[in-house]
């Protein structure tokens, strides 16, 4: 039924009018209405298209159960931007698992979850009009983070298959150039989602040149630092400096390496105090809560736990993916080799009836309906190329993700 949407403001409307939730988003919730049983439906709906990690939730709700009573001091305001206890605490844990240095509590900020992070660093960082650099293929929720709200307009960075989907300093330079508007920071994601490429050392400082050459500011969301589970390791890009500047800031969450989407914890680190002073003005609409935080804080400072979680939670994502590429070999379906995150992009460009994005989402309606499996498809990820589809294998049981690999290779087949 549409909406009547005469009464609202023009900001609602605008925002109504325009397709704020990707499409696939939009399946995945009416298909998890019938959702695959092996025993009461299995013909049902697998929906192999949301960006989560289900295989570590047993083990870190039964770490959060365990933790002591939530002491009264918490039910306070405290800083819109998060307690200085939690903020230490992440100081503590960021810098020995991932940063490569610790951080004090006035450079880190939390929120209600990366999105949020991303939408008021963007709303402190440009004015409406301005652009924002985002390889592609990306994450599709940049878009609605940065363009509904803050009305930037995001400037893709096309990648290619040819290329191994590359970042190139001439690919960046080339879309400034193309942009016809004020560009004003670059938005990087390591690891890189969708593709699970872990960047080495010297694409993190070449990119880190680029943008200092440029006096432009660059986002790394470092949201999958933890889960790498590949040959090469995960290189920050505050390990790649001794300061980052007045240009450089991070993004996490606890949302991806901890499989706790649901408890909305991002979190923000960066050096330029102007920028801080910002997040922490705008931070009223978007606080995390302190029964929230104490419990995420009193998990991460266990840090015997901590160790043997993260050894354990990049094993589980090793075998998943092992089991998915296994299959994926057997059925003769192509993918980008993948060394970190939670998903695979499969190459389907030789099923397409041609090389459209016609075609390729004639071809994902055909695997959603003959097969009841929901991909990403590529579109959605912004990619310069049709025939690309994402393949998440950690938001269900991988009993769960090999029947809908199998339902995928029969189809194809």
């Amino acid at each position: 039924m549409k909406l009547d949407t005469r009464s609202l403001s023009h900001r609602a409307q605008d925002l109504l009018a325009g397709q704020s939730m990707p499409e696939y988003l939009i399946r995945q919730f009416e298909g998890s209405k019938d959702p695959y049983d092996e025993e009461a439906n299995p013909d049902g709906y697998i929906g192999l298209c949301v960006a989560e990690n289900k295989l570590v939730s047993e083990m870190v709700a039964d770490r959060l159960n365990e933790i002591p009573m939530v002491p009264s001091s918490v039910l306070g305001y405290d800083a819109m931007t998060g307690s200085m206890r939690f903020r230490e605490q992440l100081g503590r844990f960021m810098g020995r698992t991932f940063l490569g240095r610790e951080f004090p509590p006035h450079q880190i900020s939390v929120l209600a979850g990366a999105g949020s992070v991303l939408e008021i660093l963007f709303h402190a960082l440009a004015d409406s009009g301005d652009g924002v650099l985002v390889p592609t293929p990306s994450y599709a929720g940049f878009w609605m983070d940065l363009e509904f709200r803050d009305e930037l307009k995001i400037v893709p960075v096309h990648c290619s298959s040819g290329d191994d989907f590359r970042l190139t300093p001439e690919l960046l330079d080339r879309a400034i150039a193309d942009a016809g508007r004020p560009v004003k920071a670059l938005l990087f994601t390591s690891p890189n989602n969708p593709l699970g490429m872990v960047y080495s050392a010297d694409e993190i400082d070449e990119i880190l040149d680029w943008a200092r050459a440029r006096k432009l500011h660059v986002v790394f969301d470092e949201i999958y630092a933890l889960s790498v589970f590949g040959g090469r390791e995960f290189s920050s890009c505050s390990a790649r400096r001794t300061s980052l500047g007045e240009y450089v800031h991070i993004v996490w969450a606890f949302s991806k390496d901890f499989g706790a989407s649901g408890l909305r914890c991002g979190v923000l680190v960066s050096e330029n105090r102007a920028v801080n002073a910002a997040v922490d003005a705008f931070a009223y609409w978007a606080c995390c809560s302190g029964h929230t935080q104490y419990l995420l804080g009193e998990m991460i400072s266990d840090e015997v736990w901590i160790d043997g979680y993260i050894t354990t939670m990049t094993a589980g994502l090793r075998d998943a993916y092992g089991r998915l590429t296994g299959l994926l070999d057997e059925g003769g379906i192509s993918y980008v080799p993948a060394e970190a995150c939670v998903f695979t992009v499969l190459d389907l460009r030789s099923h397409l009836t041609e090389q459209t994005w016609e075609a390729e989402r004639e071809l994902w309606f055909k695997i959603l309906d003959e097969a009841g499996v929901n991909l990403t498809p590529g579109a959605a990820c912004h990619n310069g190329e049709p025939g690309f589809f994402r393949l998440c294998y950690a938001g269900l049981p991988t009993e769960t993700v090999e029947v809908g690999s199998r339902r995928l290779v029969t189809l194809l087949r």
